[in-house]
This record gives structure tokens, sequence and C-alpha cells, in this order.
């Protein structure tokens, strides 16, 4: 199932998900990352395909936290956009450098000396012509910040591309535990259409977003969760409070096992993912209309350079 929607604003619910442990999310964006989950690789290539209906090639793009987001869509993106510069936003400087080493050429191959440049951090305020962010958004405790991070590394006219889970992910692992009477087994996800108002609230302009549902299907639970386990943690405040023993561990096997199989796919164990995508602009700045009004000297560069005629 798609959807597609062109958001306009509307207010938005002081207390709408995600119900995320800020302590907890930050201990799992430093965790080590060996290899991304295949559902994040096939995320990633669906929104490459997007990529197709914009005709801008950025000079420079940033990837955020791209070792979870995919280094086969990094690898991909370097491809797409040769002579553009990268820069590469991760959670440590031990991650960062995990990238750079896995995406550049030996010394000896000749593509090492015309390939463009990479850089580790947060680009520039103004920097980059496109953030690419790939399964990032519903796993941070404060997604404002992380969208306003965005906003401030875009150049007038540049576009952001990202994508995350949405709220009807994992029911079928929600009802489990409902029935079993425990707490829930991972944070609320966010509505794409309260995404977009935070987009819009923090200047971005014409915000798109569309969802997919994915549904893959195991043949044990052993197997189910150890992709769950790939995917993230469960980063929602009111989890269980210690580790759980060998017994609650057989237990949610076999409700797994008894619950999640499905006989139109021979009794495999199914998953739903709902897989939310957005994309938005960075417009120029307005000045706003009053006696005395306020302007960034960022936003008066990018007023006089978008005046022009171009964007930065």
């Amino acid at each position: 199932m798609v959807r597609l929607n062109i958001l306009v604003a509307h207010p938005m619910s002081q207390h709408r998900p995600p119900t995320i442990a800020p302590v907890a999310a930050a201990r799992w964006a430093q965790q080590p990352v060996q290899i991304a989950p295949w559902l994040h690789d096939e995320v990633a290539r669906r929104m490459a395909e997007r990529l197709q209906w914009i005709k801008r090639s950025p000079a420079s793009w940033a990837n955020w936290q791209a070792l979870r987001g995919g280094m086969q869509a990094h690898a991909e993106l370097r491809k797409r956009y040769p002579g553009a510069e990268t820069w590469v936003v991760e959670a440590s400087p031990a991650l960062a450098r995990q990238v750079l080493d896995a995406s550049t050429e030996a010394w000896w191959k000749p593509g090492r000396w015309s390939a463009a440049a990479q850089h580790a951090g947060m680009p520039a305020s103004g920097g980059v012509q496109m953030v690419w962010s790939n399964m990032l958004l519903h796993q941070v405790a404060d997604p404002q910040a992380l969208i306003a991070d965005w906003h401030r590394a875009l150049a007038v006219d540049g576009f952001l591309m990202f994508s995350c889970l949405g709220p009807d992910s994992l029911l079928e692992l929600r009802r489990v535990y409902a029935a079993l009477g425990w707490p829930p087994p991972g944070h609320a996800f966010t509505d794409m259409h309260d995404w977009g108002d935070m987009l819009v609230q923090a200047g971005f302009a014409e915000p798109i977003m569309d969802m997919e549902r994915i549904r893959l299907t195991y043949a044990t639970p052993d197997k189910l969760l150890e992709d769950l386990r790939g995917l993230g943690r469960n980063l929602h405040p009111g989890r269980f409070g210690a580790l759980r023993g060998r017994r609650w561990h057989a237990q949610l096997r076999a409700e797994l096992a008894r619950q999640l199989a499905d006989p139109v796919e021979d009794g495999r164990l199914a998953l739903t993912f709902e897989i939310v995508y957005g994309h938005a602009f960075r417009p120029a700045a307005r000045v706003p209309v009053a006696a005395q009004s306020a302007v960034s000297l960022d936003d008066m560069r990018g007023l006089l350079r978008h005046g022009k005629g171009g964007p930065p």
C-alpha cells in the first residue's frame, strides 16, 4: 500500500510520539555497527529511486549516520554525484572514521585520486545542497533538534531526503506483548503528517510525504528476533527495567511462533513495517514585515544570493 500526501501545517499535539528514553537512545546511537540491516538497505534503494525526479545535482551533500542507513546507498550516491563533496555525520568520530575507511579507495587505485573529497563532522551552515538520512529519525529522542540541524546545514534551494518507521510498524509484535500484559516492545512511531508539520515549523518548504508497508516473513522466532536486534532497541521509557530470564525468553519465542504464524505464508512468522519517506526544500528566508526586523547573517547571505537568480 502506498499513500502520497502534500502536507499543509496544522496544530501538533504536545504529547505526540516518539516515547523515547534519551539515555537509551544515546547509548544505542554509540553502538558499533558492522553492517546495516537488510531492511535499511532496501529502504535506501527505494528512496534513491526518488532522486530521478530531482534535476538539480548537489555540489556537496551530507549523509546522517551512513553506517546504520546503509553503506550500499552511500556508495551509490557517491557514484550518482561523482563530483560532489560528501559530509559524513555520525554519532561518534570512530563511527565516522569507519564510514570514511569503508568508502575510500585504496591508495594504489586510480579512482582514489579522481574521487571528490569526503569529510567527517557537521557541515558548515548552508554548506550542502542535499541532506540524506535513511531510517534515523524514528530513533532520536529530540527529532525537532535533528530537523533543525538538517535545515541549518542546507543551502538555500537545497533539499532533504529522509526515511523512517511509521506508526503501523510492528503491530503484530505489539499485540503479542499486550496480550501477555507486558510493557510495549518498542517506543511509538510518529505519523508522517506530524513529520511534515515539524518540517514546516523548522523552515522547510513544500514537504512531500508518502508511505508504504513492507511485510517480512521469518522461518523461526530466533531469526525474527535477530533481525529486530539489528534494526534497533526498545527505547520506550516504560520498557522492562531489567534483563529477562531464560523462561521469559522461551515464552516469548513460543508466543511469536503461535501468534505470528501466517497460513498464507506456509506458517512463516510475519511482521509489518510502515516506511515513511519525506522530501522538502530549504527556501530563501523571508524578511518579516515590521517596523524593525532582525535577520541572521546566514539568512542575509542567502537572500542576497537568491536575489541574484540562482542558488548559492
